[in-house]
């Protein structure tokens, strides 16, 4: 079943066996959410968490490209590609090193009339260096992937709560019996965090295979499902 905020909050409340109105309890709700979001953001790679930014501009001259965060802030890039009215469709930029961009292409100063930048490089993570560095204000479309609004009172679904409810609940919980208890003292308890610890495993590795089936990154690059039964191995 899907959750909204307040579903979540009495669906926790209830397999924590502590009434919803606890004060201390409300207080920790934010963490409880934000412990789980971080985490299955984290080692969970979302289809949907994929966002296309197409509002950056380079500027003339200048190796030095911010990413853009209209959308939200990248936390990773996929691809960069220079668009917009200056360029014909679109010119993906080949990803490679600092190193590389400071040796081919130190100078700040356009090279060639018109200056196309071909490269980029990862200087922070939220800054590369393009090179060569461009002749005029070229626009950028950024792909990769952000953080998604956490879930609140403000905010009643998320992604998680809607497509992986189950997961969700159980990374909240793990972090929920170490409230109720401490870390260490769960440890010990077969029906606290490690417990709920080992059910969020077994949830990650399906979701995992799906959100690798959305990417065509299954079984032979393909959405299939793997088939370890056939011979030989679908490709």
């Amino acid at each position: 079943m899907s959750y909204t905020y307040n579903g979540y909050v009495a669906g926790l409340a209830n397999m924590l066996v502590i009434p919803v109105s606890d004060p201390n309890f409300q207080t920790v709700i934010p963490n409880i959410i934000d412990d789980a979001e971080q985490r299955i953001y984290r080692e969970l790679d979302i289809l949907n968490a994929v966002i296309r930014d197409q509002t950056g501009v380079l500027t003339p001259n200048s190796r030095n490209f911010t990413l853009p965060s209209s959308v939200v802030a990248f936390v990773g890039t996929e691809s960069i590609n220079l668009f917009g009215n200056l360029i014909t469709g679109r010119q993906p930029l080949i990803a490679t090193s600092r190193e590389f961009i400071d040796a081919n292409y130190g100078s700040e100063i356009a090279l060639t009339t018109p200056s196309l930048p071909g490269y980029y490089a990862m200087l922070t993570d939220q800054t590369i260096l393009v090179g060569p560095s461009p002749d005029q204000a070229y626009g950028m479309e950024v792909i990769g992937w952000g953080r998604p609004t956490p879930l609140s009172a403000t905010n009643p679904t998320t992604y998680l709560t809607l497509n992986l409810p189950d997961l969700f609940l159980a990374e909240s919980l793990i972090f929920g019996y170490g409230y109720m208890k401490d870390f260490g003292a769960a440890a010990d308890d077969p029906q606290g965090s490690v417990t709920w610890s080992s059910h969020y495993d077994k949830l990650w590795q399906s979701a995992n295979a799906e959100e690798a089936r959305k990417r065509y990154s299954a079984q032979g690059w393909t959405s299939k499902q793997p088939a370890p039964l056939a011979t030989p191995a679908r490709v």
